[in-house]
């Protein structure tokens, strides 16, 4: 099969041909439709995750139609329209038991740890736990997002920040995944303040229904004004110190703070300003994937249309495009929201 894969840490990706993925016994093989660009996907190749083995094919976002299924798999077969969660778990210990796979100890990850999306086909194990079926009206390039920056906004705004009608939020960050956090929120009801230093990335939360705000030294300050005196919930939807820190900064006492964006490299282990923290009884929680049980509600929304899946995706290209995706995320993006290859 066809697969974007590199050889070393930061040099260019290449279009290459691999050997067709073996299915295990209670795993399957995906022939993929549709598979993201995401920040993740450049930080592994930049060698800032710790389970990447070279040579490695990225991408951990996709939908696409079942190849083939092992032996113990029961709950799907060839045909299937799937996706799934970059998070695959082992659907047999204690967290997984309890509803909570997305925080799995034995987990495994496409595009990390485990061969990814950015091919003809990829592997999903366990796939009886951790396949999605997809309803035929979802489109699959659309779907992509499912896995990760769809999903990924959708518990941390509905489980994790527990956003209510009324509630003001800040989102700082808005590529496709806080384009989503912005989406997600907007149909809870709340009003929604999008930060970012971007202008295409303003105008498409702007479009979407929040009031936008351009990045600077005054941030904190305006945010507060826009809230109110301070947003009941912040997003770092980025992953970096500087907005983990103003995020938090930004919120009113007895805030919520959801850290979505990965703190990876030099911003691994930031300063956070926990005095404010303490004396105002702030609460910062982590935000990590989606469980499988949630997308029962994910899809209905969207076959509701409260959720509108065109509105997060940007830039639409081909697997041999991937390569030169990657190398520009070192730059800006000069377009906004979600990128997504089509390879069928």
């Amino acid at each position: 099969m066809r697969a974007v894969r590199y050889d070393a840490f930061g040099e260019q990706p290449s279009l290459v041909g691999v050997p067709d993925p073996e299915c295990p016994p209670r795993g399957a093989v995906v022939t993929v439709h549709a598979t993201g660009v995401c920040r993740s996907d450049w930080h592994a190749w930049q060698g800032h995750d710790d389970s990447v083995h070279l040579p490695h094919i990225p991408g951990h976002e996709f939908a696409g139609v079942v190849e083939q299924v092992g032996a113990d798999v029961t709950r799907f077969a060839p045909g299937d329209r799937v996706t799934a969660p970059f998070i695959l778990s082992c659907g047999r210990c204690e967290q997984c038991l309890a509803g909570a796979p997305q925080v799995c100890p034995d987990q495994h990850q496409p595009g990390f740890d485990l061969p990814g999306s950015w091919a003809e086909q990829v592997v999903v194990i366990e796939a009886d736990h951790n396949l999605v079926a997809l309803p035929d009206g979802i489109d699959m390039t659309l779907a992509a997002g499912l896995g990760c920056r769809v999903g990924t906004a959708y518990h941390a705004v509905l489980t994790q920040a527990r956003v209510g009608a009324g509630e003001s939020v800040a989102v700082f960050g808005c590529g496709g995944l806080g384009l989503a956090c912005v989406m997600v929120a907007l149909a809870a009801g709340a009003d929604v303040v999008a930060i970012d230093v971007s202008e295409h990335a303003l105008a498409a939360a702007a479009e979407l229904g929040a009031t936008a705000l351009a990045s600077g030294p005054d941030i904190v300050e305006r945010v507060r004004e826009a809230t109110g005196g301070g947003a009941h919930v912040t997003l770092d939807a980025l992953g970096s110190a500087a907005t983990a820190r103003t995020a938090i900064s930004s919120l009113r006492p007895r805030g919520r703070h959801v850290q979505v964006g990965l703190l990876l490299g030099e911003d691994a282990d930031p300063a956070l300003p926990m005095g404010q923290v303490i004396g105002q009884e702030l609460q910062i929680l982590g935000s990590h994937g989606l469980a499988v049980a949630e997308y029962r509600d994910l899809l209905a929304d969207i076959a509701s249309g409260r959720l509108d899946l065109g509105r997060t995706v940007g830039r639409i290209l081909d697997l041999e495009d991937l390569p030169a995706a990657m190398l520009a995320m070192d730059q800006p993006p000069t377009t906004a929201g979600m990128t997504v290859a089509r390879l069928r």
